[in-house]
């Protein structure tokens, strides 16, 4: 794969065609059911390195752009007409919520979505539950 990331002679449209199509369907397996944090967004759960650091490393690779040559993110996104990171969750967790309003009202999935725990949440801030993330406004990038 990395040999047709990196090379020279493809063509960048090419480039971000199979990006699209490969790399980033399999870093985003079960984006759905994760949680909106921050640190998830920026931030992969078992490596220090984060999605959107893992996502923007690859396609400066892919472009053959360096540190050196000062080019921000958004530009090289731009030229490969990828979306940011955060988008593409919340697109995949709004998709996935279709699908369980969608599902049998006797179904685990829908079920699970109007769950409340029994026990007491612990004190100081609540944390985040997956349908709290659903009512968030996307960031702006501005």
């Amino acid at each position: 794969m990395t040999g047709v990331l990196c090379g020279r002679k493809i063509l960048e449209r090419l480039k971000s065609k199979i990006y699209r199509a490969v790399v980033r369907p399999v870093a985003m397996y079960g984006a759905e059911c994760w949680p909106a944090t921050k640190e998830v967004e920026t931030r992969s759960t078992e490596q220090s390195s984060g999605l959107s650091v893992m996502e923007t490393k690859m396609l400066c690779w892919t472009a053959g752009v360096t540190r050196m040559d000062s080019i921000g993110n958004d530009v090289i996104r731009q030229t490969f007409g990828v979306a940011p990171r955060a988008d593409k969750m919340r697109e995949a967790r709004l998709r996935w919520y279709g699908h369980v309003l969608r599902g049998e009202q006797d179904s685990a999935r829908k079920i699970g979505l109007n769950f409340e725990g029994i026990r007491k949440r612990p004190r100081g801030r609540p944390k985040q539950r997956w349908a709290d993330t659903l009512h968030i406004p996307p960031r702006s990038s501005a």
